[in-house]
């Protein structure tokens, strides 16, 4: 299993407006074959910030997912991102 998690940084004036633009994406990804889930939420605290969780059962089915990425509108927006790949060797109740 493979974890993605961390955040982007837009414009807090235009965060709304990147999310709104982001819901046929998440709709594509959870539609795909091997997304067990897959969100981007804007931060309560931090106004141009939105949080990236995914999590995917294989690398095969992210990488197949990946070709269809953001737009150049969205990507355009994105002023710094620190995003990363977890591994999940196992999972455990809390």
């Amino acid at each position: 299993m493979l974890i993605i998690a961390g955040s982007l940084h837009v414009e807090p004036e235009s965060r709304d407006a990147y999310l709104s633009g982001c819901g046929p994406v998440i709709a594509q990804a959870r539609a795909t074959a091997g997304c067990l889930d897959f969100l981007l939420a804007a931060d309560p605290l931090e106004p141009g910030r939105i949080h990236v969780y995914e999590r995917w059962e294989s690398a095969e089915q992210l990488a197949a997912f990946r070709g269809s990425g953001p737009e150049d509108a969205q990507e355009a927006a994105i002023l710094d991102a620190d995003v990363q790949r977890y591994l999940i060797a196992g999972v455990e109740a809390p």
